[in-house]
């Protein structure tokens, strides 16, 4: 387990040792996933934060794993969560740019602003069938005993948590229209490997989703294709491909529109709704 202080994850270490790993929004104990930076894990996707996409970024997923989840001998855990590495290096080099940001105060990224993003990414794994307006009341009551070492009072660290919930709430979203689509299509997809199932080829449709964002306003050519290639042994995670089966699933979901501009497309429909 990594212990760079910097990671979204880490910098609520405080809450687990006070608060007995508490839900930030029900205070029940051991529910929400905290602790673990996992450093390098997300590799070439790391660097492809996905900033400027036209459906909005999105971050990467990373499965489950043993001590990922504390809360899950309390009946509720996340199969796949959002790897705070690549949130933690996302919002450092975003947060300066947002309209909350306010350079005469003298706030810190590391001391001020990232406990606010790591409440806000967690609360939203935490309750992910819930929206903001229905937490955010909780969340209010909940920031002074969890705010750390922080300086931001919940009106300067609320647009913070906010952005960081609904950045993690695009990346579910994204993931999951991803896979409901492609998984309709898969029987028909002409590169499939017959001795294969679809769930060897997620990761790659995953990888090409993501991807589309990355280099946003580019078609498939050679460089992209050895930037993918390179990226593709730490994306695939248990995926039996190699890239030379992978590719052709990382090209369609590259290449498909279904996220841009289109009426009827942009960011994937809220169930909640």
């Amino acid at each position: 387990m990594a212990t760079d202080k910097n990671s979204l994850d880490n910098s609520l270490d405080h809450i687990e040792a006070r608060d007995q790993n508490r839900d930030p929004i029900t205070g029940a104990p051991g529910s929400h996933p905290v602790g673990v930076g996992l450093g390098g894990a997300a590799g070439g996707l790391a660097a492809g934060a996905l900033a400027g996409t036209t459906f909005g970024p999105i971050g990467t997923l990373v499965g489950a794993v043993a001590g990922v989840v504390i809360g899950a001998a309390a009946g509720k855990s996340v199969a796949e969560r959002i790897d705070p590495t690549v949130e933690t290096e996302y919002w450092r080099g975003e947060y300066q740019q947002r309209p909350y940001y306010r350079a005469d105060r003298g706030y810190d990224y590391d001391r001020d602003y990232l406990t606010a993003y790591g409440f806000g990414l967690q609360a939203r794994e935490a309750e992910p069938g819930r929206r903001w307006e229905e937490v955010e009341g909780a969340l209010s009551d909940a920031w002074p005993s969890n705010r750390g070492p922080s300086r931001l009072e919940w009106e300067d660290a609320r647009p913070a948590a906010r952005d960081a919930w609904d950045r993690a709430d695009r990346t579910y979203r994204t993931y999951a229209d991803s896979d409901t689509h492609f998984a309709s299509e898969f029987d028909r997809a002409g590169y499939r490997d017959p001795a294969l199932g679809y769930e060897d080829y997620r990761s790659a449709y995953r990888y090409g989703t993501q991807a589309r964002g990355r280099y946003a306003g580019r078609r498939w050519d050679d460089d992209v294709e050895r930037d993918l290639q390179q990226g593709w042994e730490s994306a695939r995670s248990d995926s039996r491909l190699d890239w030379d089966k992978a590719r052709e699933a990382v090209r369609e979901a590259f290449d498909s529109e279904r996220f841009d501009g289109h009426p009827a497309r942009g960011n994937p429909p809220d169930p909640r709704l």
